[in-house]
């Protein structure tokens, strides 16, 4: 047995790696920040933290603002929270009333949203200032958490700039070929949605757009006894969430693709068009099986298909919906299924894309757990199998694809195996993870009376 002592120096010693830890991944951030600033300058646009400074004043871009407020309240108490509500409020109709008596239009960004980022830094010189110890520290989580979400938002935007101006030719030719061992399903899935009419298309429209919000309203759930406890859980929805969003960004460089409604069709979202398609064939006439080469595209579109993340995403929200109640785990199978649909039907992913989603997702979600509960040889081996599946997937793509298009019994169902074993992995292990839940003590039997 350890004495007090041990277990007060393992306490102190597990802390400070913690912080160092905490310290080296700010300071991994903050040097991706600004590189990801002097990229987008080197092609002309303003970066990340541009973006943010100008969200001080100017009007705001679309970004989940007032979500990331929400976030951070989190940590506050209930008399609090509308303090900090009424501020950020107050001070979006001063801007907005300002930019009406000046004539300055919002064009470009939203009426609102400059509220919240005030009420957020102003939390932080609170808590730097008026806060000690573990109060400060709490407050200083809650706001980073809240900018996090922000910065986020502005970061991938860059990234998907970036990958626009870096990769002036994209793959989509490899990707069709290999979504043959599929069906081809974006393309059934296109004509399902323009079969559903103008209700099925807003509907998945709806859906696709606020999967942020979905996720908001997940982690506020896993959040919501922060104020209470004083304390963050130790892992939840945002990290995964986050994470997912810094490293997707990366794949997209190395295998650049724009989408079959792009490639094979006329473009979306006021990029693309039919003289940068392959052929206008999506969703209408399923592209023919040939060579696969590289095509060029125009350099606004983001090379953002592989993987999915909008799939990504949409698992983890999955994932943490379950330990909710009802409705909330309801929402989240309903938003799954209903991403799933819009990513195909819209034409914004193939099939394939899909499959290396959902694999990227749970590989990340489980190192992400690992690195909370302590790394254990399940735990390293499913992020190793995980890691090990998606490289294939990606090898896969772009060196098999007219193999897999020539046998899609074949190639078929062993895409959906890999991405099942992945599944399966990890309930396996996570299950194991679960802590025993031990049976409630019954009575001891009484005797009967005389």
């Amino acid at each position: 047995m350890f004495s007090r002592t041990d277990r007060r120096a393992a306490s102190a010693e597990w802390r400070q790696r913690r912080a160092v830890l905490w310290a080296a991944a700010g300071a991994a951030a903050l040097v991706l920040l600004i590189a990801l600033e002097i990229a987008a300058r080197h092609y002309g646009q303003p970066g990340p933290i541009t973006d943010q400074v100008k969200g001080l004043v100017w009007a705001p871009k679309p970004g989940p603002l007032y979500g990331g407020l929400a976030l951070m309240m989190v940590v506050l108490t209930w008399r609090q929270r509308f303090i900090a509500a009424g501020a950020a409020i107050g001070i979006d109709v001063v801007f907005a009333l300002v930019r009406y008596a000046a004539g300055v239009g919002t064009t470009e960004g939203h009426a609102f949203g400059n509220g919240a980022l005030w009420v957020m830094l102003g939390c932080a010189v609170i808590a730097v200032t008026r806060r000690e110890g573990a109060e400060r520290v709490l407050l200083l989580k809650g706001v980073g958490l809240g900018l996090l979400l922000v910065a986020g938002r502005k970061t991938g935007d860059t990234w998907l700039l970036i990958t626009s101006k870096a990769r002036p030719e994209v793959l989509d030719p490899y990707l069709a070929a290999a979504d043959h061992a599929l069906g081809s399903p974006s393309w059934l899935m296109g004509r399902m949605v323009r079969a559903s009419g103008p209700i099925g298309d807003q509907l998945l429209h709806l859906v696709y757009a606020q999967l942020a919000v979905a996720a908001i309203v997940v982690a506020l759930y896993q959040l919501r006894n922060v104020a209470a406890e004083r304390r963050f859980p130790s892992h939840h929805l945002v990290r995964t969430f986050l994470v997912i969003g810094l490293l997707g960004p990366a794949v997209y460089m190395i295998f650049p693709v724009v989408g079959p409604v792009f490639a094979y069709g006329p473009g979306a979202s006021g990029t693309g068009g039919v003289h940068w398609a392959v052929a206008d064939i999506w969703p209408d006439t399923p592209p023919p099986v040939a060579v696969p080469h590289r095509v060029p595209y125009d350099e606004f579109t983001p090379r953002n298909c592989m993987p999915s993340l909008h799939t990504a995403w949409a698992v983890t929200i999955f994932i943490h919906s379950r330990r909710g109640p009802r409705l909330l785990r309801y929402a989240g199978a309903f938003w799954l299924i209903a991403t799933l649909s819009a990513t195909l039907g819209f034409g914004y992913h193939y099939g394939v894309d899909l499959i290396a989603g959902v694999v990227f997702a749970l590989t990340v979600e489980t190192a992400l757990r690992s690195s909370d509960r302590g790394w254990d040889r399940p735990g390293i081996q499913l992020v190793g199998y995980g890691t090990a599946v998606f490289a294939a997937l990606l090898v896969s793509y772009r060196w098999l694809p007219m193999e897999m298009a020539a046998s899609p019994w074949l190639s078929g169902p062993l895409l959906v195996l890999a991405m099942t074993s992945m599944v399966y992995g990890y309930v396996r292990t996570t299950r194991r993870w679960e802590p025993a839940v031990a049976p409630a003590p019954q009575p001891a039997p009484q005797p009967e009376p005389a």
